[in-house]
């Protein structure tokens, strides 16, 4: 190796070890920091509480919390096992403490989401209709409650709605195939996949997809429907037929979800609040503290991100990548339109 390479290695391994320091310095700074505002928060009377809980942990939770108040949980972005915005482990963990509380009198779920996995979507309703056999839930549907995002609502006793918001997408997607097998037979590029079962290879881009296999997957989307509009024609107290008219999937406006009871009112967070309180407490007001997820910085967090901006994640270019990923993991109850 000559003299020139070796330099240009050592140059490249001394700036990774001190990007890395700075990083690890930066974290430890942010935690002091973090440390210092709960310190200071446990010594005011705020009457904003936050509670974040990452990894089973909490953090910024606050000392002298009100001895009885209501919940704002938040469901925001893509519903998944875990993301930037939605963590599904810290969801289940959330509505365990808060269902163990005494002090807390309710929940009023935040939704801001376009859906996503069929699983996931499932196992978040299932366990809030848990906490309602003890507590009252109610949902506020904020920019876009949309597919997975109203099927968790529907575990709610009441439903308010954004005038803007958008909602409904009543309908499954059960999988996304792309098959390139022309596109690589015209430029002479081969590849084949080594299997048993001719149907294992079903949805890989190198195969076209048989009458058989799309038979499958609609089987698949279609007992993940059934199960969807059982569960809104209960939630509703509509009749099975009535959902299935209008779940074809469409978005609707408030005013057209109202319309077709698939909301019980339209109006502020404010007037969701005032709801709750008077129609669960006798006017008796509370405090009401947010519970939102927070993902924890990390410098493999930083390093994956940056690398999938240089665009080293993949060897196809970052546009076909992007257009190629399933924004979610199928079967999945998501609003496609929301990308």
């Amino acid at each position: 190796m000559s003299d020139k390479k070796k330099h240009t290695g050592l140059a490249v391994f001394l700036a990774v070890i001190g990007i890395a320091v700075l990083f690890a310095a930066f974290s430890s700074i942010q935690a002091i920091k973090n440390f210092a505002s709960e310190k200071i928060e446990e010594n005011t009377d705020s009457e904003v509480f936050s509670t974040n809980i990452n990894k089973g942990k909490k953090h910024g939770k606050n000392a002298k919390q009100p001895k009885e108040y209501i919940a704002r949980l938040y469901i925001t972005g893509v519903i998944s096992e875990g993301n930037n915005t939605y963590n599904q482990q810290w969801l289940i963990d959330t509505i365990d403490e808060l269902e163990a509380d005494e002090n807390n009198r309710g929940i009023i779920l935040y939704i801001n989401s376009p859906g996503g996995t069929v699983y996931e979507s499932d196992e978040a309703y299932l366990r809030l209709l848990a906490y309602k056999e003890h507590k009252p839930l109610y949902a506020y549907f904020a920019q876009l409650a949309a597919s997975g995002g109203y099927y968790i609502g529907c575990a709610a006793d009441y439903i308010m709605a954004n005038r803007n918001s958008i909602t409904g997408s009543i309908g499954v997607i059960s999988g996304q195939f792309t098959d390139l097998t022309e596109l690589m037979e015209k430029y002479g590029i081969k590849s084949e996949t080594i299997h048993a079962g001719k149907n294992k290879n079903m949805g890989n881009y190198n195969e076209p997809t048989t009458d058989e296999q799309r038979a499958i997957m609609q089987a698949m989307a279609d007992e993940c429907y059934d199960q969807f509009t059982d569960i809104v024609a209960t939630a509703r107290g509509l009749s099975k037929q009535q959902v299935v008219n209008l779940a074809d999937g469409r978005i609707y406006t408030a005013k057209q979800a109202q319309d077709k009871k698939l909301i019980d009112a339209i109006g502020s967070w404010d007037e969701m609040v005032s709801t709750m309180q008077q129609s669960e407490f006798d006017e008796a007001e509370y405090e009401v503290i947010d519970y939102s997820y927070k993902p924890q910085d990390s410098l493999y967090r930083y390093l994956l991100g940056f690398s999938r901006l240089r665009g080293v994640s993949s060897l196809l270019p970052g546009a076909v990548e992007e257009e190629l990923t399933p924004k979610t993991k199928f079967p999945a109850y998501y609003y496609e339109g929301a990308r």
